[in-house]
């Protein structure tokens, strides 16, 4: 299909009804350079050529765009034209009207959009964001929390080792490894002396669980996904989960685990970074090594003392503590990072990597089994 306005643009094909309007709609948001510079310039006296639209800067004008679009185009599309429209025409003023957010089509981008205008926010507008944003997170819970109390309950299951198991409880691929010493090649067959199990979690804390937090403006998804899984993390009672967000200051914001929206209007998207800062706070924190995992999630732009930083993952992974570090949390794939300092942490055995929501769940159960983190090759750093 192609969308032609005035004259047909030569192609011979007048557009009419829906069809021009779904035109309109695109030509408001991707008109090309005359039409933006005609948008900057206060668009809508009626100067310029005729088919022009944009959506200039009043709110009826942008709320009536919204509707449009909405109308005309599947909710993946709103999503992306929306964005476009925040990051192209500058709109992002116009979301702080208790209008317009009831208008938007609400996604993880919009709500890292709005975490990033928190301070600016108008009472008014407030409650409105809150509702927003608690929609988004009820969504994603409902998506990602089965799974991932599912996944991690069976990798702490396993990783309570016992020497006395019932028969279903035998781990028989460790079991045969620790008895090949006693193969018997007559009879092919290995003869255990010693058995392997695993165990079943009881009620009590079995792990420890710090999500490090980068709360630097290009994290701003990452953010949302790692707020929701700190909630499901946090209701897991054989996990004690803290969750930690940083710029150049460190917040401990476990005590709102119970509630994603209040982490989330917690954080303070933008500023600088100071890794080695936030991990010292989380090395503190630290009373049971072998038992801890550290999640940092960053793109690894250090701001404060890089070697420090270094010392700080080399001397946790040597007291057994399991150090995973992420480059992004997010469906998008990695975004730009520091690939001198991912190539460090990678030497220390914590290699740096993108995860996206589904994957996470099988991450952290490798690291709460102690066994290799499942990197694909698309993802490694």
């Amino acid at each position: 299909m192609v969308l032609g306005g005035g004259g047909a643009d030569g192609t011979g094909c007048e557009l009419g009804g829906r069809d021009a309007a779904m035109d309109a709609a695109l030509q408001a948001l991707y008109g090309g350079a005359g039409d933006k510079e005609g948008r900057r310039q206060g668009q809508g006296q009626g100067q310029g050529r005729e088919r022009t639209a944009g959506l200039g800067g009043s709110a009826p004008a942008v709320a009536r765009w919204l509707g449009d679009i909405r109308t005309y185009f599947p909710s993946s599309v709103v999503q992306v034209m929306q964005r476009d429209a925040i990051d192209r025409l500058g709109l992002s003023a116009l979301l702080l009207e208790p209008e317009m957010l009831e208008a938007v089509e609400a996604d993880v981008h919009l709500v890292g959009t709005l975490l990033s205008l928190n301070k600016a926010m108008p009472e008014t507008t407030k409650e409105t964001a809150r509702a927003v944003v608690r929609k988004v997170v009820e969504e994603l819970e409902k998506r990602l929390s089965t799974r991932t109390r599912a996944t991690l309950t069976g990798a702490l299951d396993r990783s309570a080792r016992v020497s006395r198991p019932r028969h279903h409880d035998i781990d028989w691929n460790r079991t045969i490894a620790a008895n090949l010493k006693n193969y018997l090649p007559e009879y092919r067959t290995v003869v255990p002396e010693r058995l392997i199990g695993y165990g079943r979690a009881s009620q009590s804390v079995k792990k420890e669980v710090i999500l490090c937090i980068d709360q630097s403006g290009s994290m701003a998804a990452s953010v949302v996904y790692a707020s929701v899984f700190g909630a499901v993390l946090g209701s897991m009672r054989s996990l004690n989960t803290r969750l930690v967000v940083f710029d150049t200051n460190v917040v401990d914001l476990t005590e709102q685990l119970d509630d994603p929206v209040d982490v989330l209007f917690g954080t303070q998207l933008g500023g600088g970074t100071d890794i080695n800062r936030a991990l010292a706070y989380c090395q503190s924190q630290i009373s049971r090594p072998a038992e801890t995992v550290v999640v940092l999630i960053s793109d690894l732009y250090e701001g404060g003392i890089r070697d420090e930083m270094l010392k700080r993952v080399a001397a946790m992974k040597a007291s057994g503590v399991q150090f995973v570090t992420l480059l992004a949390l997010s469906d998008e794939g990695a975004p730009a990072y520091d690939r001198e300092h991912a190539a460090a942490l990678a030497a220390l055995g914590a290699p740096a990597f993108a995860c996206t929501p589904d994957l996470f769940p099988e991450v952290m159960a490798a690291a709460i089994e102690k066994r290799p983190l499942p990197i694909s090759d698309t993802a490694a750093a």
